[in-house]
């Protein structure tokens, strides 16, 4: 309550009154927290006005005047360094006095509505509303932006602690407030709740937690500054901005499955090498890939599936002294937040609102280009880390019993099947129907084409961690009408053992990262024994795997590299990784490469090794992209970027990542020229995109002995029906010449050579093709060709 004589009292007479009823049943309705802040008055410290909600009807038309600090810092950081406690007091007649500001911002509220969740703009305000089904207190923190200020340390605090009886409605707290800026305010939540550790709660009322709905992320304005590293992370909103203009001749690509070749990519990485050209304030942006659509529709891919965009913490290292603190994760997969995009690739350090329009702007151009955008998601895991070194951004300090999985027959610690140290329980009602709005979102205000799931066999498990056959997250997003456009495709497999490769539960919608082919290919091209039939079946489109039900041919996502893992240039240049620059002793990434060095580790002048391996980079990229199935290529590729034997570089922000555009013009009549135009080949033969699985009529091996072990040299000729443009193939991976013999052409046609790995360019591949006649044609070691017919 005010006291008599307060300025409260004496300014807003009716406002003291309400307080004074208030206080009443609710004695610590208005109160003050302290903060250690470094400036200011050190009697009165930082101060924050807190209005309690006591009798809702009552206090409607209250107003306050909120109080005006220096600065405010990260509650979260301080968690993290043992000094987290936040010390709730009365408000003092001396402490009102102090810090108060000379503007006054009047507030009306009421009990508010509990759907949608986060905040949503109603009739005269703005609708909070936070899940938490254990929390036994929460309070709403508003950040006002403060008058001709637009740094953070300028802003205006109030909190509003929200009453069981009039805020709560089941497990939902809620709260309308009028008179709020339209954008520009930052807000969060303290809640507070059971202590009980070994009960799965890890509640801290002193902590300020960002909305797990909240669309749009306020944080660091510049990727990888250590010196924010202890920036607070705040929900914020922008219901000022007129709706985004798609255009009135927008269309969205939608490309069949069939036709897609994915380009995956990282979009800072992309232009953050000053050999991009670009300006230093739209490298590594969304704005920066604009610039660079050229070069995918040179390339010929027609779909880039980014490494992930929503807002994640990319100092996470940085958070206490340990052997990886030197990096900053460039990957991004240590989500904070399932529905705002990364705010730190917006150009020139523009914030969350600018870093939406330019990532919808960029969708735009892609699509416009007929380019799907395809979003790497991570739902398995947060960046709230483990149990060991907690961190308490918004979900553990929520409702970390609900939110993740818990061993409650180990002092409920968090099960770890994501490598990250926590793991999204995915498929309780709560966190299941997040992660399907999350998508929605994406879908509706994005306009995503599709969803590649990291870790996806995470989805399959119930909230014990037991796998389940018929998880209900991915049945309703196959089965969802929002995203029933979408393409959906999995990484089966966990950290936790859960390999489905195959068997990924599907309701013949879900498509796969096909790993078997990754490996397959890797061990035939490099000369494997025993490789030959398993080699055939992956390039006809590993019916073994896919031929289930209503499954098709594309539902595999082929390929040979992915961003974790070696290079092409290096899967051919190292036989080991060499991952000493990660700090830990190089016990990270997988020993299991299949890959071989052509004869000498690492870097070489050796022109007979090196040549060697340019041959084997083409031979993997011409199997891919003749391959049945959904063929994707490592942003990089196409010019032999080399990450010098790391396999495992997710926190290299250096060249070591991003792309060397350099590079890419030293050997843009090369390299790159042969992968371009085997892309755009394939584009241009349909019988090697079939929608369907091949049969006998459809392709002709040319090989009459399959148990052969110590055969490398596979020979088959794909049949096109229609037009008589057969294909015919051969790979060498012995390392002797074969002389193979080429079987007769369709009636009216001859053989035309496009491909022989073993040639130099431009005649390594000739779209147009060079006649050949003759009965044989004799294939280097460690090569392929490939014969088209035609008339």
């Amino acid at each position: 309550r005010a006291p008599p004589g307060s300025p409260l009292r004496r300014e807003y007479e009716p406002v003291s009154v309400c307080f004074s009823l208030a206080s009443a049943f609710f004695p610590r309705f208005l109160r003050r927290r302290h903060s250690d802040s470094a400036h200011g008055d050190p009697e009165c410290s930082v101060g924050v006005a807190t209005i309690g909600f006591g009798d809702a009807s009552g206090l409607r038309a209250c107003s306050e005047k909120v109080r005006r600090f220096d600065s405010v810092r990260s509650t979260t950081a301080r968690a993290q360094s043992g000094n987290a406690g936040r010390s709730m007091t009365e408000v003092s007649h001396q402490e009102r006095g102090c810090t108060m500001s000379d503007t006054e911002m009047p507030f009306k509220y009421s009990s508010g509505k509990a759907f949608p969740l986060g905040v949503s703009q109603v009739e005269g305000g703005l609708n909070f509303a936070l899940f938490s089904q254990h929390a036994s207190s929460v309070i709403l923190c508003l950040k006002l932006p403060g008058r001709g200020t637009e740094d953070e340390k300028g802003a205006d605090v109030v909190e509003f602690v929200l009453d069981q009886q009039k805020n709560k409605t089941g497990d939902i707290w809620h709260v309308i407030v009028e008179g709020l800026p339209a954008s520009g305010v930052l807000y969060g939540y303290r809640v507070g709740g059971p202590q009980g550790w070994d009960q799965g709660h890890r509640f801290d009322s002193s902590t300020v937690l960002l909305d797990p709905y909240a669309k749009l992320v306020s944080g660091r304005k510049y990727f990888g500054v250590a010196e924010e590293k202890s920036s607070q992370h705040f929900g914020t909103y922008d219901f000022d901005s007129s709706p985004f203009d798609w255009g009135d001749d927008y269309r969205l690509p939608n490309l069949p499955e069939a036709d897609l070749v994915i380009y995956e990519m990282n979009v800072r990485a992309f232009t953050a090498d000053e050999s991009s050209g670009l300006d230093s304030t739209s490298r590594g942006s969304y704005l920066g890939l604009i610039d660079k659509i050229p070069h995918l529709l040179e390339l010929g891919v027609n779909a880039v599936e980014l490494l992930p965009v929503f807002e994640y913490d990319e100092l996470e290292f940085k958070r206490y002294p340990n052997p990886r603190d030197h990096m900053v994760n460039t990957w991004g997969y240590s989500t904070i937040n399932f529905f705002a995009p990364m705010s730190r690739y917006a150009s020139a350090g523009g914030g969350p609102v600018a870093a939406s329009k330019e990532l919808k702007q960029m969708v735009k151009e892609l699509h416009k280009a007929g380019i799907e955008v395809i979003l790497d998601v991570v739902y398995n895991h947060t960046n709230e880390a483990d149990d060991a070194h907690p961190y308490m951004t918004s979900f553990r300090g929520i409702d970390n019993k609900v939110y993740y999985m818990l061993d409650l027959n180990k002092n409920a610690e968090l099960l770890n099947f994501s490598g990250c140290g926590n793991t999204l329980n995915c498929n309780h009602p709560v966190v299941k129907e997040l992660i399907l709005d999350s998508l929605r979102h994406w879908v509706e205000e994005y306009h995503i084409d599709g969803f590649r799931f990291d870790l996806a066999s995470v989805l399959c498990r119930g909230p014990d961690g037991c796998p389940l056959d018929a998880p209900p997250l991915i049945k309703e997003i196959a089965k969802d009408a929002v995203l029933s456009r979408c393409k959906i495709i999995a990484e089966p497999w966990d950290c936790g053992g859960l390999y489905l490769v195959g068997r990924f539960p599907n309701w013949d919608r879900w498509a796969e990262w096909n790993g078997k082919y990754r490996d397959d290919l890797r061990r035939f091209i490099k000369g494997d024994p025993g490789m030959k039939g398993v080699f055939a079946t992956r390039v006809s489109g590993s019916a073994d795997l896919y031929q289930v039900n209503k499954r098709k041919p594309y539902h595999g996502v082929n390929f040979v590299i992915a961003h974790d893992g070696f290079t092409l240039c290096d899967l051919v240049s190292y036989n080991l990784k060499h991952n000493d620059a990660n700090g830990e002793g190089g016990c990270d990434g997988c020993n299991d490469n299949f890959s071989w060095n052509c004869g000498v580790e690492g870097e070489t002048n050796d022109l007979n090794v090196l040549s060697l391996r340019s041959r084997q980079m083409k031979n993997f990229h011409v199997a891919l992209m003749i391959s049945q199935g959904t063929p994707m290529m490592l942003m990089g590729d196409e010019y032999g970027h080399t990450r010098y034997g790391n396999n495992n570089s997710y926190g290299h922000d250096t060249c070591i990542n991003n792309f060397q555009w350099e590079q890419l013009e030293q050997r843009r009549d090369g390299h790159f020229r042969f992968f371009s135009e085997m892309i755009k080949f394939r584009h241009s033969n349909p019988i090697l995109r079939r929608d369907r699985f091949l049969n006998k009529n459809d392709v002709t091996w040319h090989e009459d002995c399959w148990e052969n072990q110590e055969s490398k040299f596979l020979a088959f000729t794909v049949h096109d029906h229609n037009s008589g443009g057969d294909i015919y193939l051969a790979f060498n991976a012995h390392d002797y010449f074969v002389d193979a013999v080429i079987p007769p052409p369709p009636h009216h046609k001859c053989w035309n050579r496009v491909v022989d790995t073993n040639l130099e360019s431009p005649n390594d591949i000739v779209p147009e093709g060079v006649p050949f006649t003759g009965p044989k044609y004799r294939i280097a070691p460690y090569s392929s060709i490939l014969l088209k017919a035609k008339p």
